[in-house]
């Protein structure tokens, strides 16, 4: 094993007398069962004003490097460095440990899912383009197709895409405000943060019968399709429970086939009962922690806390709604022992059909600062593990 750095302008070099340090919470080696070899769509990424650790020390002359992952695989470990004074904030990317063996790159990570769906891909020049220009030319006026269009061109998201593509999981964006102040918002971060949004939110309220026009229309040519509220481009939907139920009612009055999921942060477990009266087939609630403090310390919530969190996933629970865990994983805190022990302790009492791993996108030390590094990290494959010892672990939607 071997360091993967970069120079001034960003070539990755390889230094075979150098033995990189990883940060798991603690600094410390990589163990060979944590490394697997960079699989096809990772991305090298320049961590620039930080200097990469290994056992001799920071390598001063040399810039550290971490690598983003494809969708499907959990990162286990991050990049161990030394920022140098006054070092900018770094966006909100996923940041993994890597490493060379052999003169190939290799990532601290595990493959946790697969899905065809989900796969990069590739567009002949100008055909999304044309496939969103001749849908919004049928339904000009429609403000939710406006912004999935926006969303698929400028920010390539995949659920945005589906809507033009006619396949798998399709994005139904609802509300443009949030009851949750995330550290690492996608679509909204504080004026202080240090860096800018990666994507812009959502500024109108869409309308049930637009939403529902996009949702009929996906289910009318995808029969085993998911129309999913809640996407990255906006705020919380369950601020919005009027035009949420009425959106699945409508739906459910022309389409029975497919699923209509929710994506949220459950905070308000009575608003959520709404939508499962309405129809509600499927919800996927995000948290990053089973720990009250670590909660609160991420998302800093208004008006709601954990508890009203886990109290929506009994509910969808024993209404008998599918229910998936968005789990916002970070190495050294997703793997501390406390954090395990709290994990373990909800997921024996209340399995869900699905714990899907999502990274976190967000700068390792303004999370660690947020939050706290652990005491004793157990290592995010046993965390990974014990999880599965209750319940499915994945990355992407599933209906069964």
């Amino acid at each position: 094993m071997a360091l993967a750095s970069c120079d001034v302008r960003g070539r990755i070099a390889y230094d075979a007398g150098l033995v990189p340090l990883a940060d798991g919470g603690l600094v410390r080696e990589p163990r060979p069962d944590e490394l697997i070899a960079a699989p096809a769509g990772s991305m090298p990424m320049v961590l620039p004003q930080r200097h990469p650790l290994t056992t001799i020390g920071p390598i001063v002359g040399r810039t550290a490097m971490a690598v983003a992952l494809p969708a499907g695989y959990t990162r286990l470990l991050l990049p161990a460095y030394a920022a140098e004074r006054g070092a900018p904030a770094l966006p909100l990317f996923g940041y993994t440990f890597a490493c060379s063996i052999g003169d190939r790159l290799f990532v601290a990570a595990m493959q946790t899912d697969e899905s065809e769906d989900w796969q990069p891909r590739t567009f002949a020049e100008g055909e999304l383009q044309a496939l969103v220009a001749a849908r919004l030319a049928r339904e000009p006026g429609n403000r939710v197709l406006r912004q999935v269009a926006l969303c698929s061109v400028e920010y390539g998201c995949f659920t945005a895409q589906n809507v033009f593509l006619e396949r798998g999981e399709a994005a139904l964006p609802v509300s443009p405000r949030c009851n949750a102040r995330c550290i690492g918002c996608i679509s909204e971060l504080d004026p202080d943060a240090g860096m800018p949004s990666p994507q812009t939110r959502i500024a109108e309220e869409a309308t049930a019968r637009d939403l529902a026009r996009v949702a009929i229309h996906h289910l009318e040519r995808v029969e085993d399709g998911i129309v999913s509220f809640g996407q990255g481009c906006e705020g919380e939907p369950l601020l919005r429970p009027t035009a949420l139920v009425r959106a699945i009612e409508k739906i459910r009055a022309k389409r029975v086939n497919g699923t209509v999921n929710l994506n949220t942060n459950g905070s308000r477990p009575a608003m959520l009962e709404r939508c499962i009266d309405a129809g509600l087939d499927a919800v996927r609630i995000s948290l990053n922690s089973f720990r009250a403090s670590v909660y609160a310390a991420y998302y800093r919530p208004i008006g709601y806390g954990l508890a009203d969190v886990l109290d929506s996933v009994r509910l969808a629970r024993r209404r008998g709604v599918r229910v998936s865990l968005n789990l916002l994983t970070h190495p050294g805190v997703t793997d501390d022992e406390e954090e395990v022990a709290a994990t373990e302790s909800f997921l024996r009492d209340c399995p869900v059909a699905l714990v899907q791993t999502r990274t976190l996108n967000i700068d390792p030390a303004r999370y660690f600062e947020a939050v706290g590094r652990p005491c004793a990290p157990v290592g995010m494959r046993r965390a990974i593990e014990t999880m599965r010892g209750f319940t499915a672990v994945g990355n992407f939607t599933h209906t069964h």
